[in-house]
């Protein structure tokens, strides 16, 4: 049976933090919570030293019923509350390839990287919503050890659970790995035009199809063609989906 240990790979055990390392870090926090205040996901802080979670943003729609504080104390138990077995199994395995696949990447390189995937919450009222989950290292040790990682939540645009991917800042290679055949496989992302990103900028803005086609000088069938397209592009229905789906690719 599982237990919270499995949840901390071998590869990427953290005993001992020097006084050099601690002082790097000294009041980050305070960035973070900044950010926190400006966005409608949840951030969380997770110290592979003391194996819980560091900081919890205050997100009702991510913390199943808890406060922010009770999350944090509850640190990974609260994956085995709230997560189904078959994507509590699949949170370990993401846990076991997430580190096998930074243990090949040069240790200068690691903070460049992000893993991102889709599991089930349940939340106080029994339902289940699917959230997409994003985890950059912050902080590595001298050997290149996972100190402090920061794990941003938002709900998926998929409709599964897994979608396991890793992307590297400033390379358009997509690495996604294939559950079935337990390996990873590199992609290209998907590229939007120039037009197709203004369009959802203007839409994360709130802009409506008519405003955005005043902004742009355009009228408002050819904000509708554009939208069309980028809507066959990424495999949504309608303007949310789309800015989620681009949001959690990083494709703006």
């Amino acid at each position: 049976m599982a237990n919270i240990n499995d949840f901390f790979h071998s590869k990427n055990n953290v005993d001992e933090i020097s006084e050099d390392d601690r002082k790097k870090a000294f009041g980050y926090l305070d960035s973070v919570k900044a950010f926190a205040k400006t966005t409608y996901k949840s951030i969380y802080i997770i110290d592979y030293e003391k194996k819980g979670f560091e900081y919890v943003s205050d997100n009702p729609l991510f913390l199943c019923g808890h406060t922010a504080e009770e999350v944090k104390e509850m640190g990974y138990s609260f994956y085995f509350n709230h997560v189904s077995e078959s994507d509590l199994a699949l949170l370990l395995k993401i846990n076991t390839i997430g580190f096998d696949f930074y243990e090949e990447i040069p240790v200068e390189n690691r903070k460049n990287y992000t893993i991102s995937y889709d599991f089930h919450l349940k939340n106080n009222e029994g339902k289940e919503i699917l959230i997409n989950q994003k985890l950059t290292p912050l902080f590595l040790t001298k050997e290149g050890k996972i100190w402090k990682a920061l794990c941003i939540i938002s709900l998926s645009s998929e409709q599964t659970s897994g979608n396991i991917k890793i992307f590297n800042t400033g390379d358009d290679k997509v690495y996604k790995y294939n559950l079935e055949k337990s390996f990873w496989e590199t992609t290209e992302k998907i590229k939007l035009t120039s037009r197709e990103k203004e369009i959802l900028r203007f839409s994360i803005r709130g802009f409506a199809i008519n405003e955005i086609a005043k902004v742009l000088f355009v009228s408002p069938d050819t904000i509708k063609f554009h939208r069309r397209k980028l809507f066959e592009k990424l495999g949504v229905v309608n303007i949310s989906e789309a800015i989620s789906y681009a949001t959690n690719n990083q494709l703006i």
